[in-house]
């Protein structure tokens, strides 16, 4: 086990990425993006992608010299082409021009097309929340979840996300998948020759199974499937908004992340970034988010949305992350 320092960490991941092919912009929007969720505690979005990225930059399932161009045919309203490369360079473009005219309009919504998996959805709306602008994230992914009553998988994950900014404290940070479990989760058991708990996914042939291998083959469950179609309708909702509104492709034309072949999968992503200000009032908002923050916290036991994380981040910039010898052995360290 190597501990690296956050910097350490992001050259590491940004080196392995050029040398699979990636231009200096993506290489390093990537390598923020990946350490940024090992350190939150999320590995299933961290470090542990790197490997499937560099197969996908080396299979050409990405183009490794993408440039991000924006389309804009209103003055609230943008699409971000991500030239079918690696989604975060493009993500941080798409949201730094929704705050920019969510200040001038009081709203904007901001589109990415022809993309790749974007990785921990609230993280790409954290620029937002530090303006003091709340923010919506949506993203879909390759088909993973059958609609309602279904068999065959044809919705992604479908991520949903929310920063809402506090005064003087930690915004809130809201990310949740749509499945009962991120797909990521999945991949990490099957990395690890673990199982996964029943009610998790199904396998090939519609079975319940917790063989995560069998799984990544399968379909994941909805969030609520057992008793509830909401999961599945919810993800509907999602795959609309970044498709057919957006230009992408859905989740059953882009073949699996957890394939080294196959086509680029040019999937999309969403943001809606509101300025309080234009509503309500921003001081108005502030006072109000901390009424409610207080009423949740007479209850002992609640945590708030993304404390946890934060508290992670920190810990790991102080003390650097714990990163696994057969995780190194994939990729290149460098250190300074």
């Amino acid at each position: 086990m190597a501990r690296l320092t956050l910097p350490q960490a992001r050259e590491a991941v940004a080196a392995a990425l050029r040398q699979a092919g990636a231009d200096d912009t993506m290489a390093e929007a990537t390598a923020r993006a990946l350490v940024l969720a090992e350190a939150q505690g999320l590995g299933s979005h961290g470090l542990s992608r790197v490997a499937q990225y560099v197969k996908h930059l080396r299979n050409g399932r990405v183009n490794g010299r993408a440039q991000p161009r924006v389309h804009s045919p209103k003055p609230a309203a943008l699409v971000v082409d991500a030239d079918e490369g690696l989604a975060f360079a493009a993500c941080e473009l798409a949201v730094q021009q929704a705050v920019q005219r969510a200040r001038e309009q009081g709203i904007a919504i901001a589109g990415v097309a022809n993309s790749h998996h974007c990785g921990v959805v609230v993280d790409h709306l954290r620029p937002a929340a530090a303006a003091g602008l709340v923010a919506l994230g949506f993203a879909n992914s390759p088909a993973a979840m059958p609609a309602a009553g279904g068999r065959h998988p044809i919705f992604g994950t479908n991520p949903v996300a929310a920063v809402f900014p506090r005064r003087g404290a930690d915004p809130l940070l809201i990310d949740l998948s749509l499945s009962e479990v991120a797909r990521g989760k999945v991949m990490v058991a099957a990395q690890a020759g673990r199982p996964i708990p029943e009610g998790w996914a199904l396998d090939a042939q519609g079975r319940p199974t917790t063989d995560a291998k069998a799984a990544l083959e399968g379909s994941m469950l909805p969030m609520g499937a057992a008793t509830s179609p909401k999961g599945a309708m919810l993800a509907l909702v999602v795959e609309l908004l970044v498709t057919a509104l957006i230009g992408a492709q859905f989740g059953f034309e882009a073949s699996s992340f957890f394939v080294d072949e196959g086509n680029r999968p040019r999937i999309g992503q969403a943001f809606i970034v509101i300025d309080p200000g234009a509503l309500a009032g921003a001081d108005h908002y502030l006072d109000r988010i901390e009424v409610l923050v207080a009423e949740m916290l007479r209850d002992e036991g609640v945590r708030l949305p993304g404390a946890r994380r934060e508290q992670l981040r920190r810990q790991a910039e102080a003390q650097g992350l714990e990163v696994p010898d057969a995780l190194l052995a994939q990729w290149p360290i460098t250190s300074g």
